[in-house]
């Protein structure tokens, strides 16, 4: 059977990961591969529920990360998990590293407690954490994403952050690369859509070259 794979796109909103999953979801449909998309926080009736709480309600920065992994375990077992044990790809826009970019860089919580609940949540029962293969970090300046969604909607809580805030998210996406940067690929998120596109096509295509027995 085909193996199945887990790849991530991260970034903050207005960076243009979620116009790009459409693309690799397609590129993948075109060898016959089954795709299934989804998002975090979400993905299943109760985490999106969650989600709204999280994005709309003020609560304590514990809780608001509790509640992340809460919505993130619910995801990995009705969702991912079973997705990838029948061989098919998942594209999930966002998991555990906007977590520690937007809990532990934008909004200061400490960095190994997050590790901590990620190996509670993410263990698999070899003993190794469930992460994706691939994570396409569409990196922006902040200031740049600000003026892409001046427009676009009614910002939820984080949306509407100064920029600084956005400025210690990314500099959170920054830490995470670092420590696993055999799975980080950074995306140049400033470039026109189309170049955009083709350093996305680029990046999937030589990873899967690399991974593809």
């Amino acid at each position: 059977m085909t193996r199945g794979l887990f790849i991530s796109f991260e970034g903050i909103d207005g960076a243009g990961k979620s116009t790009h999953i459409e693309r690799v979801a397609h590129l993948f449909q075109q060898t016959g591969r089954a795709v299934v998309l989804s998002r975090e926080p979400g993905g299943t009736p109760l985490s999106e529920k969650l989600r709204e709480l999280v994005l709309h309600e003020p609560m304590d920065p514990l809780t608001e990360a509790l509640l992340m992994f809460a919505a993130r375990r619910e995801h990995l077992v009705q969702v991912i998990e079973p997705a990838l044990a029948r061989g098919d790809v998942v594209l999930c826009d966002r998991f555990t590293d906007a977590t520690f970019a937007y809990q532990g860089g934008g909004r200061g919580f400490d960095w190994q407690v997050l590790a901590q609940l990620e190996r509670m949540v993410q263990a698999q029962p070899d003993g190794t954490l469930r992460q994706p293969e691939l994570t396409l970090w569409f990196d922006l300046d902040p200031h740049i994403a600000a003026q892409r969604l001046a427009s676009a909607r009614v910002p939820d809580k984080f949306e509407s952050q100064p920029a600084d805030f956005f400025a210690a998210v990314r500099a959170g996406y920054a830490r995470r690369q670092n420590e696993m940067p055999h799975r980080f690929a950074r995306i140049d998120a400033a470039q026109a859509m189309d170049a955009v596109g083709a350093d996305v096509d680029r990046v999937v295509a030589d990873w899967l070259k690399r991974n593809t027995p």
